[in-house]
């Protein structure tokens, strides 16, 4: 048995010692299929892909049987991975002015011909909302030597089948606002607001803004001669736009300054103490601050918003660390083929995805961990990637000689009475 295979056969058993005998040894061995690739053989079948893992018939069935029917959650399996992977020591969070980074974001898998209520969910390729089962996932991020790695916090399920996507990112932020430590920052794209931020109470952020996006002081303008007396700030616009024809230029910012980022120098302005633009200027207001970056390499600046009083070189930090969230839902569709799913019971579809998630979370980080791993001769400079330590557990395949801890075996339970394939679907839709 290679070192590969037996560090990730250490790793499930940590992941599933906590779920109950005879149910986490069906589980191990759905991830393994899932870390080997098998699934995207099969094009996202569960049974075909346990097959091609190498599995018997008796433990298919029983792999289908626990995710289905098993009792057991996905957060209990994620804080399992959590607390193996920082007993190891080798993932070290990353850290800026004593502020380490939470990033958050949604995923989709796409269901169209899935029958009964589903949410819909932005395709950015389709440009329109489909049908598909959401997730939001909120992982903390940190680095295995100089490669930056996410570590999988939290994996929040839509409230109900017909929930929207503004309905998920509103309780992924209410979960990260409750969860969220004192040296801890939100960082989030584009996809959420300013409004979002305040509204589910998350108590530091870094947010991106869109390139014409306003804001208004907190302090009321002078008063004029005539008219009403003014109820909003002045209005701040952090970069110039054109409409119908005219530029309407940019407010002169409230500091300007520079620093140096991986050879080059990046240009900075920024204005505090800011408020919403439909917001009244008042003491309790909730005040942020607007950061754009110039990057050279780039074309259009970088908009940044924020409610924390740090240096703008950290907040730039801070959300480029915001990016490595994307990873996870990458390696679980496209690596390991879970993209395409063919599970239709209420708990099944979605347990699946979020067993996805997680084996991509498992792969990234023992790929990280792990020495290069050639996966043939021509790879003569191997690096640490998911991929490769995916082909390098297909071809070692299932260490069936491996001592695994005595907790994860089958359950020796009397079956024989029970109903069994078209008469147990029988009785089961009878009585439901």
């Amino acid at each position: 048995m290679s070192a590969a295979s037996e560090r990730a056969i250490q790793a499930l058993e940590q992941v599933v010692k906590v779920v109950p005998v005879g149910t986490n040894l069906a589980l191990l061995h759905l991830l393994w299929a899932m870390l080997s690739g098998a699934f995207l053989h099969s094009r996202g079948a569960v049974f075909p892909a346990l097959r091609l893992a190498g599995f018997t018939v008796a433990q298919v069935r029983r792999c289908g049987q626990a995710l289905r029917c098993g009792a057991w959650r996905t957060a209990d399996l994620v804080q399992a991975w959590r607390g193996y992977v920082l007993r190891q020591g080798q993932w070290q969070p990353n850290c800026y002015e004593g502020y380490q980074p939470v990033a958050a974001d949604l995923t989709a898998f796409w269901r169209p011909r899935l029958k009964g209520p589903v949410g819909k969910f932005f395709h950015r390729i389709a440009n329109r909302a489909l049908r598909g089962i959401g997730f939001g996932l909120v992982v903390q991020v940190g680095h295995v030597g100089e490669q930056r790695l996410p570590l999988l916090r939290r994996i929040v399920r839509a409230p109900n089948d017909k929930a929207s996507e503004s309905q998920l990112k509103y309780q992924v932020l209410r979960a990260v606002a409750e969860d969220l430590e004192e040296n801890e920052v939100l960082t989030h794209d584009a996809g959420a607001t300013i409004a979002d931020m305040q509204v589910a109470g998350v108590p530091r952020y870094v947010v991106r803004m869109a390139l014409n996006c306003t804001a208004r002081r907190n302090v009321l303008p002078p008063r004029k001669k005539k008219g009403r007396p003014p109820k909003y700030g002045e209005l701040v616009r952090p970069l110039p736009r054109k409409y119908k024809g005219h530029t309407i230029p940019a407010t002169p910012p409230d500091v300007e300054t520079e620093f140096p980022f991986q050879g080059r120098t990046i240009r900075v302005q920024g204005w505090h103490n800011l408020v919403r633009a439909d917001q009244k200027a008042a003491a309790d207001n909730e005040t942020f601050t607007i950061w754009v970056f110039f990057d050279p390499l780039h074309r259009d600046p970088l908009v940044l918003g924020t409610n924390l009083t740090v240096q703008p070189e950290t907040v730039f930090l801070l959300y480029l660390d915001r990016w490595p969230v994307e990873q996870v839902p990458l390696v679980a569709k496209q690596l390991l083929g879970l993209e395409r799913q063919f599970v239709f019971a209420p708990t099944s579809r979605q347990r699946l995805p979020e067993l996805a998630l997680l084996a991509a979370n498992i792969l990234t980080y023992l790929a990280a961990v792990l020495p290069p791993l050639p996966t043939g001769f021509w790879d003569r400079q191997p690096k640490r990637t998911p991929g490769r330590l995916r082909r390098v557990l297909a071809q070692a395949g299932f260490p069936k000689d491996y001592p695994l801890d005595g907790q994860i075996r089958k359950k020796q339970s009397v079956t024989g009475h029970l109903p069994k394939g078209v008469e147990a679907h029988r009785r089961r839709k009878a009585a439901q």
